[in-house]
């Protein structure tokens, strides 16, 4: 069965790294793609890259008045078609500990990680059950979450509290819509070599330096094994699927077993492996 059939896929964040491989392997299955992202340019050579019918819009998903003029402009012409909402969107933070994080880098992170995927979710969900067809789902809502929401990590107080955040609320959702033609998956993937950890923003006000950030960023890139393209292969498969959850990489397998197995003990056994990278590293 093609998911895609006289669908629209709605990504955010289309302008790079998952987003990007979402919406050309989306497209190249006969989607039709309609991609967001704050970089322009970015957007462009996505939209470039793809083959099939791929439209490109400027949206911020911390701007809330923004989401609400994009959806007033978007649903009237998505003809009675099904859609598929991938909140793909986020951005990361180097801070440190909590006790070293501004509350304005705090909320910054939370209005784009957490707050777009409820902004995007609550604009477009009318549509989705409205739309309701004799012939299958009328909207399927794909959140991207993080391991760090299966697991809270040290010094990543901010994105553990979005990324747990979209799991609960994609669990919420599932819940509510179990007898309604719409269906929901929360995504867990583990390091993605995209350029999330290097273009991650500098906290203000604490002890992270621009040369920390270059090492924590090159140290990302050393461990992300799995490519936007194979993390995007198993979202798609994932939704072909009807997965409720899917992980992606084998360090996302490893991290939701330990989770499960030792649901408190995992803190005291992640930091001393943590602090014990960082002092090999040094």
């Amino acid at each position: 069965m093609n998911p895609f059939q006289n669908t629209i896929v709605l990504i955010t964040g289309a302008g790079s790294g998952i987003g990007r491989q979402l919406t050309i392997q989306a497209a190249a299955q006969g989607a039709a793609v309609l991609a967001t992202d704050l970089n322009e340019a970015g957007l462009a050579e996505t939209k470039a890259l793809s083959t099939g019918a791929v439209t490109t819009a400027r949206l911020d998903v911390s701007d809330a008045g923004a989401i609400r003029a994009f959806a007033a402009e978007t649903i009237p012409v998505l003809d009675g078609r099904k859609l598929i909402l991938v909140n793909n969107a986020g951005v990361a933070l180097g801070s440190g500990p909590f006790s070293e994080t501004d509350l304005d880098d705090f909320e910054w992170l939370l209005s784009i990680n957490l707050w777009g995927v409820i902004r995007m979710t609550k604009a477009f969900l009318p549509y989705m059950l409205d739309g309701s067809r004799a012939d299958g789902p009328a909207g399927h809502i794909v959140n991207i979450s993080s391991v760090f929401g299966l697991a809270g990590v040290m010094n990543q107080s901010a994105y553990c509290t979005a990324k747990f955040g979209v799991r609960g609320f994609s669990d919420v959702l599932r819940m509510e819509l179990l007898d309604t033609p719409v269906r929901v998956t929360c995504v867990h993937p583990g390091g993605i070599k995209t350029n999330i950890a290097s273009s991650a923003r500098v906290g203000k006000g604490t002890f992270v330096t621009e040369a920390m950030h270059k090492q924590g960023a090159a140290s990302f890139e050393k461990a992300a094994r799995t490519t936007p393209d194979e993390a995007a292969r198993v979202i798609w498969n994932g939704v072909r699927k009807n997965k409720a959850r899917v992980l992606i990489g084998a360090d996302a397998y490893l991290i939701e077993r330990l989770t499960r197995l030792f649901p408190t003990a995992y803190v005291g056994l992640m930091k001393s492996q943590i602090e014990k990278a960082f002092s090999t590293e040094g």
